[in-house]
C-alpha cells in the first residue's frame, strides 16, 4: 500500500528561549548541494480537520521531544502567530503531494521554552540541533520564509521573551 499524500497545510514554529536564542535543527533529507539545511520545526497536518494549534503541538513533540500541550509541565508557551505564508514547494519534495499540487499553504507559531530545555530529535528526520541568537539563526535557515519567521520575534514577543501583543 502507498503512503497517502501529504497535505499542503503546515505549520513553522520558531523556538526561542528568553535570552532570544532560536532552535534549529539540521534536516536528515537535506535538498542536494545543502548539508547545512537548517531550519526551525516544520510540518503538516495529518488530516484536514487537524487544528493549526494540535499540528503544531505535534510536529514540535514527535521532531524536538518538547512537550508544549496546555498545561505542560515544562512550561513551553504557545503562541499563535496568526500569519501564514503561501509558497512553492521545491521540485524534489512534489512527490509527496496529490498531482498537480505545487503550493503549500503554512501557519506560524512561536515557541517560548526555559533556557535550559532539552531537545530530543527524531532521529528519522533530523541529525543536530543548535540554540543560536536571533540574527545568527535567522541567517543560517536554508528557507528565506523560515529566516523571516525568526526575524518577526521582535513583533510578537517582549524584550523577556514574552507575547506582549498580536499581530500589527
Amino acid at each position: 500500500m502507498s503512503k497517502p499524500y501529504k497535505i499542503p497545510e503546515s505549520v513553522l514554529v520558531v523556538i526561542y528561549t528568553p535570552q532570544w536564542d532560536v532552535l534549529l535543527i539540521r534536516r536528515v533529507d537535506s535538498m542536494e548541494g545543502a548539508s547545512d539545511y537548517w531550519q526551525s520545526v516544520t510540518g503538516s497536518k495529518d488530516f484536514l480537520e487537524e487544528s493549526w494549534e494540535d499540528t503544531a503541538v505535534r510536529e514540535v513533540r514527535e521532531e524536538t521531544g518538547i512537550d508544549c500541550r496546555p498545561g505542560s509541565v515544562g512550561k513551553a508557551q504557545l503562541q499563535d502567530w496568526h500569519l501564514e505564508n503561501i509558497y512553492g514547494i521545491y521540485p524534489q519534495w512534489l512527490h509527496r503531494y496529490a498531482p498537480g499540487v505545487t503550493h503549500n499553504r503554512e501557519h506560524l507559531f512561536g515557541l517560548l521554552v526555559p533556557s535550559a530545555c532539552p531537545v530530543q530529535l527524531n532521529p528519522r528526520e533530523h541529525t543536530h540541533y543548535q540554540w543560536l541568537p536571533q540574527h545568527l539563526a535567522a541567517s543560517q535557515c536554508f528557507s528565506p520564509s523560515n529566516a523571516e519567521a525568526i526575524l518577526l520575534l521582535n513583533r510578537f514577543a517582549g524584550p523577556s521573551g514574552a507575547t506582549t501583543r498580536g499581530p500589527v
